[in-house]
This record gives C-alpha cells, structure tokens and sequence, in this order.
C-alpha cells in the first residue's frame, strides 16, 4: 500500500511539515505615516536571507530587511526629498538607475518583491503615471508610481559564497523556512509512492490538477495551457 506523497503530506498539515510558528514572528510592512525614523535593532530572522532593521517612526515600530551598511541609531526617511540608502519612498520620487528593494506590487501592500539577500532592482524609466523597473532575471516590469520601495541594495549578498559543508546543515536551514530537505526526483521513488514514480522508461504521467485545489492537491501539471507534443 502506498503512501502520500511529499506535497499532498505538507498539505495535510501533519507535524513532520508544519512550520514553527517562531521563525515567522516578524511581519516585514512599511507604515502609513511619513517623517523621519530611527533604526533601533539589527535582528536575525531564521525565516529570511537577510538581516532584520527593527525601525521606530513616532510610536509606531515595523520591521523592514537590513541595506548594506546599515546600523543601529541610523536615521531613514519616510517619502521625504532627500534620497539616501535606506530611505523609503514611492516610486515616483526615486532618480533613474537607483537600486531598491521590497517593492510594493500594488499601493499600500507592504512591500512584496525582491526580498532575498543582495537582491535589487533598478529603477529604468517612467512612463503615465507608471516607473518601469529591471528585475533581478533581466525582466522590465511596470509598476504604479505610488508603489513603495526602499533604496538601497540587500545585505548579506555573499552568503552563499560559503559552502554548507554538511547535509545536516541544510537540513536545519530548511526546516527553519518549512521546507523539506531532501527533496527527490518523482520518477526515482516507487510507484506506490506518487504517480510519477518507478520510471520505467522515464514516462511521467500526465497529472492535471484543478487551478483552486488544496496545496495537498496541487499535484503534477498546474493547469498548463497546453500538454504533450506541439503539433
């Protein structure tokens, strides 16, 4: 009798794939007040790449990732005029070729992309009430000039220059992020285990799951355009 697959098991949500609540206990989000704020901790975060600034505006506090250089007592500006690395500032406001980071996809959501360490994108051109930025994959993408952004590039961009050295190291850092460690072709495991598996022949099944299904469900191709050979 088989059992369940590596993704339909995390979907489950049993406790050999649960993610410890302690790794994601801080919310990265820019605040909705403008000024002058203080950077008043580096942190660590097991759930990111980067360092953690635990910033203070006024009496609010919010967390945003670390920019090189970064210290605490540094002072950052809220969507002021003066542009510095670390400021954050819509879109609109920034110069031509500045790098930034934890770009907002639409106004007001917190910041969503380019959030990895030594991660940037570059500001490239306006248009209509719009900025177009280069991506970390050399893709130009179009965002609303009221769309936040921090100036500045990621820290800790060399940290993969470092060997892991041991399995067991992954190993934790994966678990640290919910993520399972190894991860293993389809086709090697057998054929009781998932429906790719046994591989006799390397013929993968084709498996189509429904576009609104449970991540447990999302299983084989998500509901591509097209399958098998163009014609």
């Amino acid at each position: 009798m088989g059992k369940r697959i590596t993704s339909q098991a995390r979907g489950h949500g049993s406790l050999v794939f649960r993610v410890r609540r302690q790794a994601y206990r801080y919310k990265i989000e820019y605040p909705l007040v403008l000024g002058k704020a203080k950077i008043i901790k580096l942190l660590h975060s097991p759930a990111h790449s980067s360092p953690l600034l635990k910033i203070q505006i006024g009496n609010k506090i919010f967390y945003n990732l670390a920019f090189n250089n970064a210290f605490e007592g540094q002072e950052i500006n809220l969507n002021e005029k003066d542009i510095k690395e670390g400021d954050i500032m819509m879109l609109k406001n920034i110069k031509t070729s500045q790098r930034v980071y934890n770009i907002e996809n639409n106004p007001g959501d917190g910041g969503k992309l380019i959030r990895s360490a030594g991660n940037s994108a570059e500001v490239m051109k306006r248009g209509e009430n719009s900025v177009f930025l280069l991506l970390p994959s050399k893709k130009i993408k179009e965002f609303d000039e009221k769309c936040r952004a921090t100036v500045g590039v990621i820290a800790c961009g060399g940290r993969l220059d470092k060997p892991i050295m041991k399995a067991g190291n992954m190993f934790y850092a994966m678990k640290a992020k919910g993520r399972k460690w190894h991860r293993t072709s389809a086709v090697k495991v057998n054929a009781v285990d998932h429906p790719f598996g046994s591989g006799r022949g390397k013929r993968i099944k084709s498996k189509i799951a429904k576009r609104n299904a449970p991540p447990g469900r999302r299983v084989g191709h998500i509901r591509p355009r097209q399958t098998g050979k163009k014609r």
